[in-house]
C-alpha cells in the first residue's frame, strides 16, 4: 500500500517532445500506446525515474520491521535487498504477464506499508517467520481472490476498504513518531526525545511537503526521496550517519529461500491474510487509475483478477525468500502523467534494473545507515497519506447516516483495540488477542457485517433526504 497520487489523464494529440511514442510502422494506429515500446536511449532514463519515485517506499517497509525486532545490521540489508529481488520480478510479472496472471499495464510493485500494522507485533511476538507464514498463505488467497473477483468483491466496497486502509494508517503514526524521536539507539544512548531528532525529522517533513505541493515534474513525484536525501546530509554534517555498514556488505549476493524460514500461526495467517484482502481492494482502484491514465478507459475485468494474482504471487514468492508482501504502487501513476509515455515495458525495464540492484548488497545496505530522525519524518508523511488515503476511499460513498453508523461502529472498535492495554485480551487465547488488538482485524469483520446486514435504504435516510 502507497499513498495515492492524484492525476489527470495526458492530453491526446501530443506531439512526440511531450511524450507520445513515435512509430516508423505506424504501430499506434493498431497497437494501444501501453504496448509499444519507446527507444531504449529514452526507455531507460523514464525507467530511472519509475524506480526513484517507489524506492523509498519499497525500501521503508523491511526496514521498518527489522530495526522493530532488532535485526543485525547485515539481517537488515538482506530485507532491503530481498525486497529488492522480489518487487522487481512482481514488477515484471504485473506489466509483461504469464497467462492469466498480470494486469499488463504500466505497474510497479512494491513492499506493502499496510502490512505493517501487524507484521511488528508478530514478529515481536511470534518471530519473523510467522510474518513470512502467514504471508506465504495470503499470498495464496489473494490469487484466489483475483479468480472469484467478480462474485468476491461486492463484500468489499469503497466504505468497507476505506474503514480498514484508514485503521492501518492511524495504527502506523505512532511508530513513525518513535522513530522521529530517535528509535532505538536514542533509547540505549538516553536521548530518546531529544529536540535535534526531532528538528530532523520536521526537516524532512518540511522539504518534503514543500517539494510535493511547489515543486513541478518530478521534483514533486519524488518528493519523499528528496526530503530523506537533505535529511540523511544533514544528519551526515552532524556525525549520526555510520558507513560501516556498506563497507561490510559484499558486491555481489544470491539469495536463498527460506533464510528465515516460515512459521504457520493462525492467529498470523488470519491477520495478513485480511490485509491482503484489503490491499487487493486497493491495487484494483491502483490500476483502474492507471489504466484511466494511460489509455482512457477503464481496466478490462481480465485486467483486474490478472493484477490481483500478480499481487498475490509476489506475496508468496516475497514470503519464501524473506520479503514483505507485494503490492501495486500508486505514485508511479504520477511518472506515467509527468513523462506522458504510457508504455508498460518502461515500467517492466524499471523493475528489471530494481531486481538487478538487489544483487548488490551494498546497495541496499545504504538504507541500513538511514539513522531513525531521518526515516521518521519520511514515513510520518507516507504513513499519514495511507490514512488520508483511507479518507478519500470512504469519501466516494454517499455518506448517508447508514453508512456513517458503519463507519463509526467499525472504527471504534479497531481504534480501541488497537490502543487498549494489553490486560483488555489477557482473557483470550493468544491468537485471538493478537487478533483483536491488530485493531484492523475487527474493524473489517464489523464492516462486512453491518454492510450485509443493515438495509441500503433505512427510515432515517429516507428522513435525512427529504
Amino acid at each position: 500500500m502507497s499513498a495515492e497520487t492524484t492525476a489527470a489523464r495526458p492530453r491526446s494529440g501530443a506531439n512526440t517532445s511531450s511524450g507520445e511514442l513515435e512509430d516508423p510502422h505506424s504501430a499506434s494506429e493498431t497497437r494501444s500506446p501501453v504496448d509499444q515500446m519507446p527507444p531504449l536511449r529514452r526507455a531507460f532514463p523514464l525507467a530511472v525515474q519509475h524506480l526513484l519515485a517507489m524506492f523509498v517506499g519499497n525500501a521503508a517497509p523491511p526496514l521498518i520491521v527489522a530495526t522493530a525486532i532488532g535485526m543485525a545490521a547485515g539481517e537488515t540489508t538482506l530485507m532491503v535487498q530481498l525486497a529488492m529481488i522480489v518487487s522487481g520480478v512482481t514488477t515484471l510479472l504485473q506489466t509483461l504477464g504469464a497467462g492469466p496472471i498480470g494486469s499488463r499495464l504500466p505497474v510497479m510493485q512494491g513492499t506493502s506499508f499496510a502490512f505493517l500494522a501487524v507484521a511488528i507485533p508478530i514478529a515481536q511476538e511470534f518471530g519473523i517467520a510467522a510474518v513470512f507464514g502467514g504471508a506465504f498463505i495470503a499470498g495464496f488467497v489473494q490469487v484466489i481472490f483475483g479468480g472469484a473477483l467478480h462474485w468476491i468483491s461486492r463484500l468489499f466496497p469503497p466504505l468497507v476498504c476505506g474503514v480498514i486502509i484508514l485503521i492501518i494508517g492511524i495504527k502506523l503514526m505512532p511508530t513513525a513518531i518513535g522513530y522521529a524521536a530517535g528509535g532505538a539507539p536514542a533509547e540505549a544512548a538516553g536521548d530518546y526525545g531529544a529536540l535535534f531528532h526531532f528538528g530532523i525529522a520536521a526537516l524532512v517533513v518540511a522539504v518534503t511537503v514543500l517539494c510535493n505541493q511547489f515543486g513541478r515534474g518530478f521534483l514533486s513525484v519524488a518528493s519523499v526521496l528528496i526530503g530523506l536525501l537533505v535529511g540523511y546530509a544533514v544528519a551526515a554534517a552532524f556525525g549520526m550517519v555510520s558507513l560501516q555498514p556498506v563497507a561490510e556488505a559484499d558486491w555481489l549476493f544470491a539469495p536463498t529461500p527460506l533464510h528465515f524460514g516460515l512459521d504457520f500461526t493462525s492467529g498470523a495467517i488470519i491477520a495478513i491474510t485480511v490485509i491482503a484482502l484489503a490491499s487487493s481492494m486497493e491495487s484494483i482502484g491502483d490500476l483502474t487509475a492507471v489504466s484511466r491514465t494511460a489509455i482512457g478507459k477503464t481496466p478490462t475485468s481480465r485486467q483486474l483478477s490478472g493484477g490481483v494474482m500478480a499481487d498475490g504471487i509476489g506475496t508468496s514468492l516475497g514470503a519464501l525468500f524473506g520479503a514483505m508482501p507485494n503490492t501495486t504502487f500508486s505514485q508511479n501513476t504520477g511518472v506515467v502523467v509527468l513523462s506522458g509515455v504510457v508504455s508498460r515495458f518502461v515500467v517492466a525495464l524499471a523493475g528489471g534494473i530494481l531486481l538487478l540492484a538487489g544483487f548488490v548488497p551494498k546497495f541496499a545496505a545504504f538504507f541500513s545507515t538511514i539513522p531513525y530522525a531521518v526515516l521518521g519524518g519520511a514515513v510520518l508523511v507516507m504513513f499519514s497519506m495511507v490514512a488520508s488515503a483511507g479518507i478519500q476511499v470512504i469519501g466516494s460513498e454517499v455518506l448517508n447516516r447508514r453508512a456513517m453508523l458503519i463507519v463509526a461502529v467499525s472504527l471504534g472498535l479497531g481504534i480501541g483495540f488497537s490502543f487498549a492495554p494489553e490486560e483488555v485480551t489477557a482473557a483470550f487465547p493468544p491468537d485471538l488477542g493478537l487478533l483483536l488488538t491488530s485493531g484492523i482485524v475487527p474493524a473489517m469483520l464489523t464492516a462486512v457485517i453491518m454492510n450485509l446486514v443493515l438495509p441500503q435504504r433505512t427510515p432515517a435516510d429516507a428522513e435525512q433526504t427529504r
